[in-house]
C-alpha cells in the first residue's frame, strides 16, 4: 500500500497512538495480578468445617480439615477428602481421638513415599486451654492411618511441617501455659528424621506473641519462615514476619510483612517466586477474607481476596499444572464450609 504525502503523518499518528492504547490495556490486564478462575463447594457435612490443607499424592488429590460443633472447643475429629479430578470428592478417613479436639490438621509427603499427618490436640475449659500436644499419623494411601502418636511436649504445637533433604522441620510455638496480657510466646525451629522425635535447630527471636508458623525452603537451600504475631501489650504491633536464614538455619534475619495474617501458608514456585494465602484482618471480625498474593523476604500482598467473609481462611495450597489450587474454609454462605479454587498466577504458564 502505498500513502500520499498529505495522509502519511496522520496515518503515522493514528497508528501511534492505537500502539500506545495497546500497551496502556495491557498494563492494565488483571494477568498482572492472581486471577481466581474458579471456586466449589466441597464439603459442609460438619456444624463447623475449618482449617484446611491440601496435598497431591500417588496421582490423587486430598484435603483435609477439622470437623467440629464450633470453632474453639468440643472433640474436634480430622476428616480426609479424596478426589481423581477435584471435582467430585469423597471422604477416605475420620480420624478422632476420644475425649480431644483435633485441629489444625497437615499434609507432608515423608521421603519414603508416605502421607505425613500432623495435628494438635486440646482440651478446653470454655475457650482456654487446659492442655495440648501435637500428634502425628501416617498413611500409604490417605485412607488407612496409624493412631496418632504424640510428639514433643504439652503445651507445644507444632504447626505445619515440611521436609527438605530428608528432614522434617517445622516451627513449634508455646504459650508458656498462660494467657494473662503480660505473658509472651516463644517460637522454636525443629528438625527430625523421621516425624517422630524432634530436636532443636534454633530459638527464633520473635517478639509479640508468634504462634502459627510455615517454612519453605529455597533453590539455594535457604529457609524462609512466616509467622503470624498477636501483638503484645502495650505495643499494638500484630504484623507477621518473614524470617530467612542460610544453612544450618541458626541465625535468622527478620522484616515485618506488612499486614496481618492468621493461618499463614506460602509457597516457593518452581521459577523461585514465592506466593502467600492467609486470613486478611479487617476492622470487624466479620468482614475478614481469605487472601491470595506475592510475597517477598521483605512483604506480602494480598493482590487476590477470595469469596469468603467471617470465619475464614487457613489454606493449604498445591501448584499443580501451573495453577496453584487453594483449599481454605468460609463462612460467607451462612455454614462454615470446605472451598477449593483454581487460581491462575501472573508470569506462570501452565
Amino acid at each position: 500500500m502505498q500513502l500520499s504525502h498529505d495522509v502519511k503523518p496522520r496515518y503515522f499518528s493514528l497508528l501511534l497512538l492505537a500502539c500506545c492504547s495497546t500497551l496502556l490495556a495491557a498494563e492494565a490486564q488483571p494477568g498482572d495480578a492472581p486471577q481466581l478462575l474458579s471456586v466449589k463447594k466441597i464439603w459442609d457435612a460438619a456444624p463447623h468445617n475449618a482449617f484446611t490443607d491440601l496435598a497431591r499424592f500417588n496421582g490423587q488429590w486430598f484435603c483435609t480439615f477439622r470437623e467440629g460443633q464450633r470453632h474453639v472447643g468440643g472433640n474436634g475429629s480430622l476428616r480426609v477428602l479424596i478426589s481423581t479430578n477435584a471435582e467430585h470428592w469423597e471422604s477416605a478417613a475420620l480420624i478422632s481421638e476420644e475425649g480431644m479436639d483435633l485441629r489444625d490438621p497437615k499434609f507432608s509427603l515423608t521421603p519414603d513415599g508416605r502421607l505425613m499427618l500432623t495435628t494438635g490436640g486440646s482440651l478446653y475449659e470454655g475457650k482456654v486451654h487446659t492442655e495440648r500436644q501435637p500428634r502425628v499419623a501416617f498413611s500409604k494411601d490417605g485412607r488407612t492411618w496409624t493412631t496418632p502418636q504424640r510428639v514433643l511436649d504439652k503445651g507445644d504445637w507444632l504447626w505445619r511441617v515440611t521436609w527438605h533433604k530428608g528432614l522434617a522441620y517445622g516451627i513449634a510455638y508455646n504459650i508458656a501455659g498462660s494467657l494473662r496480657p503480660t505473658n509472651e510466646w516463644t517460637v522454636r525451629l525443629l528438625s527430625s528424621e523421621d516425624g517422630i522425635t524432634w530436636r532443636l535447630v534454633s530459638r527464633l527471636a520473635v517478639p509479640g506473641r508468634p504462634n502459627e508458623a510455615t517454612v519453605r525452603f529455597l533453590a539455594n537451600d535457604d529457609c524462609v519462615a512466616l509467622v503470624r504475631r498477636e501483638g503484645l501489650a502495650p505495643d499494638p504491633d500484630t504484623d507477621a514476619w518473614i524470617g530467612h536464614s542460610t544453612p544450618p538455619y541458626t541465625n535468622w534475619n527478620w522484616h515485618p510483612a506488612g499486614m496481618q495474617i492468621g493461618g499463614p501458608n506460602f509457597l516457593v514456585l518452581p521459577g523461585g517466586a514465592m506466593i502467600a494465602s492467609g486470613r486478611l484482618y479487617r476492622p470487624k471480625p466479620d468482614t475478614s477474607k481469605t487472601f491470595v498474593g506475592p510475597m517477598s523476604l521483605e512483604v506480602v500482598k494480598p493482590d487476590l481476596v477470595l469469596p469468603s467473609g467471617g470465619d475464614c481462611s487457613y489454606p493449604g495450597l498445591v501448584w499443580h499444572e501451573g495453577l496453584l489450587w487453594t483449599s481454605y474454609y468460609s463462612t460467607h454462605e451462612g455454614r462454615t464450609s470446605i472451598y477449593l479454587a483454581r487460581i491462575r498466577l501472573p508470569g506462570q504458564k501452565p
